[in-house]
């Protein structure tokens, strides 16, 4: 009667997933929910959220998502299949793909970037097709 395990988790106040300052992790996260990190994280990122990472957040791997505003360190490959901001202390370092990207004064972007090729499918929005049919990728 009282069971909130039909309940969506979105609905338990509606906060990002969030890694702490002075937080390390080794390891990979896969979520449909928004990350923000504050810490640092060696590791791959999978969501159909947003990622953030905070002026003392780090990520070291691979990040792929819809959306991504890094204020901190980044270093390995995004693949954001939407808009990336990067904010004026922003680091990144690596490879970037993504749809639309937008870069405040003082950011440091030292990256092979590409736009709008090659994102993973797991980034884009699938619609569905007919049989013997190409998928159509938004």
């Amino acid at each position: 009667m009282f069971s909130d395990k039909n309940r969506p988790m979105e609905s338990f106040g509606g906060q990002p997933n969030r890694i702490e300052k002075n937080t390390v992790i080794k390891g990979d996260i896969t979520s449909q929910a928004d990350f923000r990190i504050d810490g640092k994280l060696e590791g791959n990122v999978k969501t159909s959220g947003k990622v953030v990472i905070g002026k003392d957040g780090l990520i070291k791997g691979k990040v792929e998502c819809v959306n991504a505003d890094i204020e901190g360190n980044f270093n390995g490959e995004l693949y954001v299949s939407e808009l990336l901001s990067l904010k004026s202390a922003a680091k990144i370092e690596g490879t970037v793909n993504v749809s639309k990207l937008a870069v405040e004064p003082g950011a440091t972007f030292n990256a092979s970037c590409t736009m709008g090729k090659g994102m993973p499918a797991a980034t884009h929005k699938m619609q569905p097709n007919k049989v013997n049919e190409p998928a159509k990728v938004s």
